[in-house]
């Protein structure tokens, strides 16, 4: 029986029943809404609000490459992909800079 899970864009992980999350390429308060979404891991999605804000998000990170490409995203995906498809941990508070 072949694995049918969703595979996540930002970490080629599979992603199992229950633990993706949509995240919209554009930010919905930057208008995005109705835009084009992908389905991550929770963590993942996590991590990227963690890291953006919602305004470098529209401007420049719009993009699954352009999300991997930031540095610390890049750390992440890096540590992320040797855990479990199902992990999950918590992201601490706020760590973007302002």
């Amino acid at each position: 029986m072949a694995n049918t899970d969703p595979i996540c864009p930002l970490c080629d992980r599979p992603i199992p029943d229950g633990g993706g999350s949509l995240h919209h390429l554009i930010p919905k308060l930057k208008g995005g809404k109705g835009g084009p979404t992908v389905l991550l891991h929770q963590i993942c999605h996590k991590e990227i609000h963690a890291t953006l804000t919602e305004a470098e998000l529209a401007r420049s990170f719009s993009k699954v490459d352009a999300l991997r490409a930031h540095p610390r995203l890049a750390k992440f995906v890096n540590w992320v992909r040797k855990r479990p498809p199902g992990f999950r941990s918590k992201v601490p508070g706020k760590r973007r800079m302002r």
